[in-house]
């Protein structure tokens, strides 16, 4: 997330200094909203501060919790990693963005720690909508109303984004079946930092920065469908939980869980190069039979399935390297495994963003 000085009008940013991805915002994501807000938004916890930070994330879409209307984000934005309380109000724009000043749109309550980080495989949190404070369309900056149906990852997949820090940004799915380790901190800007190991995730180019943490992830093929839930990533590429294991995680227990927006299943989507359903199927055994031999590699942070460099219709063992000066490649990492192409993207710690 984030991160400010609470006693300076200088900002400590924990942005990643990079090019983002096809850039197309001209909302600014920042600044507080005349209610009902929309979502793609800044946000926080009004008690997300410590000594010297305070802290902002994304309220990234409106759902219906049980039959309510929700905001949907990360647990590390509104669970503050596990240390909310139940009813901490969510504010917009979040502190970060007002002089760490709590004093902005209370859009939401808290409702508790539902899905505790390391619990089900997601980064996700839940406030429920303070009435007559969120876009009861659902409607996400620069994007609209997004589709109530989910879709499935898909190596190739375009895919749009709005959040409060690079705005709306568009990509392409990168890696599917990612196995990924993610470092967090337990206060804001500062506290003990921890590691959450999480599979099955979606890797992107870089489409986001700190401070975008909670955004959703849509397709861009002609209907906005959510895709993933952004929370983490690097200077190379950022990470989604897939979400499925989102809806999942929340519906656990009897609850019912679904994205507030429009139907879509009769609007016709643009084609995308990906690799074949057989293909992909057999590199992502390949993958699973020697994940743990790869993570063994000194600086690997992730194993997944993605696309050859050089074919996107050809599917490959995809590992994120972390390498002090961003290169050379290790002497002891094969090109290939069983004729299976392993591609090597480099890149620095990823994080919780």
């Amino acid at each position: 997330m984030t991160t400010r000085f609470l006693f300076s009008i200088s900002c400590f940013s924990l942005a990643l200094n990079v090019a983002i991805a096809s850039a197309q915002s001209t909302t600014n994501h920042q600044i507080e909203q005349t209610p009902p807000i929309k979502l793609g938004t800044s946000g926080s916890s009004a008690n997300d501060a410590s000594l010297l930070f305070c802290c902002a994330g994304t309220i990234g879409s409106a759902v219906l919790y049980d039959g309510a209307l929700h905001i949907l984000s990360n647990n590390h934005v509104l669970a503050r990693s596990g240390r909310a309380r139940v009813a901490e109000k969510t504010i917009q724009p979040g502190l970060v963005d007002n002089n760490c000043s709590a004093a902005a749109n209370v859009v939401g309550h808290f409702i508790g720690d539902v899905v505790p980080l390391g619990t089900a495989n997601v980064d996700a949190g839940l406030s429920l909508a303070r009435a007559g404070m969120v876009d009861e369309t659902g409607a996400i900056l620069d994007i609209g109303v997004p589709c109530t149906e989910i879709q499935t990852p898909t190596i190739g997949l375009p895919v749009i984004k709005s959040g409060r820090t690079t705005g709306t940004t568009t990509d392409n799915i990168t890696t599917i079946d990612l196995t990924v380790s993610v470092r967090y901190r337990k206060g804001c800007g500062s506290g003990r930092r921890f590691v959450e190991n999480y599979s099955n995730q979606i890797a992107t180019g870089v489409m986001a920065a700190a401070g975008d943490s909670g955004s959703l992830l849509l397709s861009n093929d002609g209907a906005p469908k959510p895709v993933g839930l952004l929370y983490a990533g690097s200077s190379t590429m950022v990470v989604f939980n897939p979400i499925q294991d989102v809806v999942d995680a929340f519906s656990n227990g009897r609850h019912t869980f679904s994205f507030v927006g429009i139907q879509c299943d009769t609007l016709t989507t643009a084609k995308f190069a990906t690799p074949a359903t057989a293909e992909l199927e057999k590199v992502q055994r390949l993958k699973a039979k020697h994940e743990r031999a790869l993570f063994m590699h000194p600086g690997v942070l992730g194993v997944g399935v993605g696309a050859a460099e050089n074919n996107p219709l050809q599917p490959a063992i995809v590992i994120y390297l972390e390498t002090p000066d961003g290169g050379p490649m290790p002497h002891d990492l094969p090109a290939d495994i069983n004729g299976t192409e392993l591609r090597v993207i480099f890149t620095d710690s990823i994080e919780a963003l």
